[in-house]
């Protein structure tokens, strides 16, 4: 059968088109470890599991278990119109391949979770995508089981290497943040020098202090999503940084940060600025102009073939298995949205302030099954920024330092997105566990937790991850929301999150974290906050801070 055309295709390449031109004669192919028999997916040219670099290619059954999906509403692509099916499905002869694909000939209210599908492949131009329908006169089965159960992933921490800890001798002594909005329409780079403005003041220092540069994702063509990296700011200020940092690869959005602190304790720098800037919102109406031109070509994504376009997929899968698995409900994520507003009333930089129920939150219009608009982070134009000081230098400085008690950045499960953990956002898990290792505080000694939120599903995974409640408990935790309020017992995202101050990628939740420790919160202060975690990493490879002050 053919498609429609415009529908993104992948980049066939001599490593893929096995894979992309297998349906040619009908048949699902694989790459296959010779040594174990185990399924190679994405491919590699070696097994994970046994490390043989015996691989070969094996045509499959064409037989799967449905092991998630989304009805997207909200996504549309040229040839393929919302609303369509993104899933994920278990290969029948190794489950721990998962492919993203889209479910066909079957409405999605008839679709249930592990119910047996079977391939039928749709060829655009010269690739043949593999779709999935539901198999005649089959039984639902068990859904596919997690390489690690969540609740095991401590079992999985590498064991602490040093009596000494490098977080020892750093600290946060400054903060900045530009103006938030929508749509501003000022450059990029003006942002980020705003906020690297702010911060160095915040902390008593000048630019010829500075002498580390640390940013996240780097330079590259990215959008709406950096302003060129340390090669714009350097090139901007002539700062001349002893040590400078930027890369996508990291412990999530704020992984410059961590990165920041190691250079110091080693001793490459004295006082690291590290700074984040999104400018999606001008950037989108910048494209609706004409004035920037959309990307095109052909991806290298798994994903995006099939219409997974957005994080928001992913998650939502993991939000529905998650709902499957534990009795979670989409009023479960509402309390998150409603706490976060009801914050964001309180915070004048905040985009959205005005009051949210949770009829306001159930009737918003649909994204991507179970998420609704309000489950979604405010796409925004803002920079932030914060300076990394050594300890010793800290408390000569303006403001009282906040000091940093432990980090969490070890990977235990996969990367791949579709590859990796079935019911939480993947990359908290082993993060979470790895920080606990860290410290000799727990759970119950947070004050303030400012929990990276891109989606509701992220923040509820990091609240599970990180022991504020047990492994499928957050259903009981949340309900209500009054554990997360304010004055409640994890008083969560206190500048009204990502889903209603804006998108910042995790630095903003930084910033405000802070903000609680020095006690300049305001009206959102929370009384006697000593002790904060922040998360930082929606999808990406990530990482988790425990901060405390110097009292």
């Amino acid at each position: 059968m053919s498609a429609a055309p415009g529908r993104p295709l992948p980049q066939i390449t001599d490593e893929n088109e096995f894979f992309w031109t297998s349906g040619a004669d009908g048949e699902l192919r694989f790459q296959q470890c010779r040594a174990c028999d185990a399924l190679i997916h994405p491919p590699a040219p070696v097994c994970r599991y046994c490390r043989s670099r015996e691989i070969g290619v094996r045509a499959v059954s064409g037989t799967a278990t449905l092991a998630g999906f989304t009805v997207n509403h909200r996504f549309s692509l040229p040839g393929l119109p919302a609303p369509y099916v993104v899933a994920q499905v278990a290969i029948t002869e190794d489950s721990r391949v998962r492919l993203t694909t889209n479910i066909v000939e079957c409405e999605p209210d008839r679709l249930v979770l592990g119910q047996p599908v079977e391939v039928v492949f749709e060829q655009v131009e010269d690739v043949w995508l593999p779709l999935f329908r539901p198999a005649t006169a089959a039984e639902p089965a068990a859904l596919p089981a997690d390489e690690i159960e969540p609740q095991r992933f401590g079992e999985h921490v590498r064991p602490v290497l040093t009596t000494t800890k490098f977080e020892d001798q750093v600290a946060l002594t400054g903060i900045g943040m530009s103006a938030i909005g929508r749509r501003l329409m000022v450059t990029p780079l003006s942002l980020t020098i705003d906020a690297c403005e702010a911060a160095i003041a915040d902390a008593g220092l000048s630019f010829a202090d500075i002498d580390g540069l640390s940013t996240y994702p780097g330079g590259g063509n990215l959008g709406g999503f950096g302003e060129g990296g340390v090669t714009a700011l350097e090139a901007a200020l002539g700062i001349r940084p002893t040590w400078h940092n930027g890369g996508i690869e990291t412990f999530g959005p704020g992984g410059s940060v961590i990165a920041a602190m190691l250079a110091v304790a080693g001793g490459l720098a004295r006082h690291v600025l590290c700074f984040r800037t999104l400018w999606e919102a001008t950037y989108t109406e910048l494209m609706k102009r004409g004035r920037i031109a959309p990307p095109d070509g052909r991806t290298t994504s798994w994903q995006i073939p099939f219409g997974a376009t957005s994080a928001a997929h992913t998650l939502a899968i993991n939000a529905q298995r998650h709902f499957h698995r534990y009795g979670t409900t989409k009023e479960t994520l509402g309390w998150i949205a409603l706490n976060q507003r009801a914050n964001a009333e309180l915070n004048p930089t905040a985009v959205y302030r005005s009051p949210m129920t949770m009829a306001d939150y159930l009737d918003a219009r649909p994204i991507t099954t179970p998420f609704g608009l309000y489950d979604c982070d405010v796409p925004c134009d803002g920079a932030v920024a914060v300076v990394v000081s050594a300890v010793d230098a800290a408390r000569d400085l303006a403001k009282p330092p906040v000091l940093v008690e432990a980090v969490g950045t070890q990977i235990i499960e996969r990367i791949d997105w579709d590859q990796s953990t079935l019911t939480h956002e993947p990359q908290v898990l082993g993060q979470a566990a790895h920080l606990w290792t860290r410290t000799s505080l727990r759970p119950g000694d947070v004050d303030v937790a400012e929990l990276y939120d891109g989606f509701t599903m992220n923040c509820l995974s990091w609240i599970e991850a990180l022991g504020f409640c047990g492994i499928g408990e957050a259903k009981d935790f949340l309900d209500g929301g009054k554990n997360i309020a304010r004055d409640g017992v994890l008083p969560l995202n206190t500048h009204g999150g990502q889903l209603s101050h804006g998108r910042t990628h995790g630095m903003g939740l930084l910033h405000e974290a802070v903000s609680q420790l020095r006690g300049e919160a305001g009206a959102r202060q929370v009384a006697g906050a000593r002790v904060g975690v922040v998360s930082s990493g929606g999808l990406t490879p990530s990482g988790v801070l425990l901060l405390r002050t110097d009292a």
